[in-house]
């Protein structure tokens, strides 16, 4: 909006219509003192302001209107008819003036001019407008970044804390866990004499003193075959519990180790009438008794849950592959052995595949089928604790196949046999 000062009348009405016409707004005032009034209450884009005023002249005014922070920025047009000499020009410029314009005038040229302090001014408060944003926005960022900064500290502080009780968690859980083995160990020992007394004077007994009473021999070979599971799940017990040990590596032929395997599996192999069918397997970094007791585990397992009415047959193959997974696919120059053990005995459904690693778990009958359900979870802890992974594929009566994946190299090998 547009501010005209001008003490005649007829002066103010001629300029209003003159901007009106150019869709400019305007205010008007007829003294110096009724102009800074409205300067207080409204906001204004340029002042045309004249001279020759009663009371305050035009100098006056201008110098009160840029002596306030709220309209030192507002363009002003000085517009006289009397004082046109060059030093009241000078004094209108001095006095805080953008333009001193003299009457009569040129209205185009006046029109040019307020169009160009008009746009300027709304130039300037649009600038004005935009610093306050980014001054604002500048405000917000060093705030947020100092607010982050202190977030990071504390989250620092946090994470120390909490690896340091970490750190101290381990620590106690290493020498629990040490503890527990230990525990482990000497609770099995003593469970073992028990029961071995049990089944000993439990023979005796009944080959000496029932022999001749059918139904009281029969109570106790159900005491003993009792008796001979609970040494089993105590013996598998222990052997599961030893597996938190760290484990020391060096390099193993497979194939001696699973024909040690084989060897004291002879008679169960006999028993059954097996045939056992092993192509070659490469050499691997592990501990020597847990790939022994993994493979003893498997090839039992296949022994057991074979067709009654078919010998079993057992099948050991090998595959290089290069990617630590169970689809991948086959690579010369691997890093992994593939190994699949496969057997054409009673399978399972593989709705239960993750099942079957579990500790304790069965899937048969034990009257069925003897076992403690610690045999795979012995199995799937060795290959883990040989960075290692475990699989198997089956289908009920169509026989299984267990898919094992060891790496050719451990890390942190400290023993190497050549």
């Amino acid at each position: 909006m547009i501010l005209i000062v001008d003490d005649k009348q007829e002066n103010l009405f001629s300029l209003k219509s003159l901007l009106q016409l150019h869709a400019y707004e305007v205010d008007m005032a007829s003294s110096g003192e009724e102009a800074l009034k409205k300067l207080l209450r409204n906001e204004y884009s340029l002042i045309i302001l004249d001279v020759q005023m009663p009371g305050m002249d035009g100098f006056e005014v201008a110098e009160s209107i840029t002596g306030f922070n709220k309209t030192r920025d507002i363009p002003i047009i000085f517009l006289s008819a009397v004082n046109i000499d060059k030093r009241f020009i000078t004094k209108g410029y001095n006095a805080g003036g953008v333009d001193y314009v003299t009457k009569p005038f040129d209205p185009d040229l006046l029109l040019l001019k307020v169009k160009a302090f008009n746009r300027l001014y709304e130039q300037q408060r649009d600038l004005k407008m935009i610093q306050e944003v980014l001054r604002s926005e500048v405000d917000i960022r060093k705030k947020a970044q100092q607010d982050l900064e202190r977030v990071n500290l504390s989250l620092e502080d946090k994470v120390g804390e909490r690896t340091r009780q970490l750190v101290e968690l381990n620590h106690g859980l290493e020498s629990r866990n040490a503890e527990l083995a230990q525990y482990v160990s000497l609770a099995s020992h003593d469970l073992q004499e028990p029961v071995r007394k049990i089944i000993t004077f439990s023979r005796i007994l009944n080959e000496k003193h029932l022999a001749q009473l059918p139904a009281a021999k029969k109570d106790m070979d159900k005491i003993i075959a009792s008796c001979e599971r609970m040494r089993n799940l105590i013996n598998d017990l222990l052997n599961y519990s030893k597996l938190s040990a760290d484990a020391h590596y060096t390099q193993l032929h497979l194939e001696d180790i699973i024909a040690t395997t084989l060897n004291d599996l002879e008679v169960v192999i006999a028993e059954k009438q097996a045939f056992i069918q092993l192509e070659p397997l490469p050499v691997v970094e592990g501990n020597a008794g847990q790939i022994r007791q993994l493979f003893q585990n498997l090839l039992t397992n296949a022994l057991k849950f074979s067709k009654k009415e078919v010998p079993p047959l057992i099948k050991i193959w090998c595959e290089l592959v290069d990617k630590k997974s169970l689809d991948a696919v086959v690579s010369p120059d691997g890093r992994y052995a593939k190994i699949y053990i496969s057997d054409n005995g009673i399978g399972f459904d593989e709705f239960y595949l993750d099942k079957i690693f579990t500790i304790f778990q069965r899937l048969h009958d034990r009257t069925e089928y003897e076992g403690t359900g610690i045999g795979l979870a012995i199995v799937k802890k060795i290959i883990e604790k040989h960075h290692g992974l475990i699989g198997a594929k089956s289908r009920e009566r169509e026989g299984a196949t267990f898919i094992i994946l060891l790496p050719l190299l451990q890390q942190g090998v400290t023993d190497r046999l050549p």
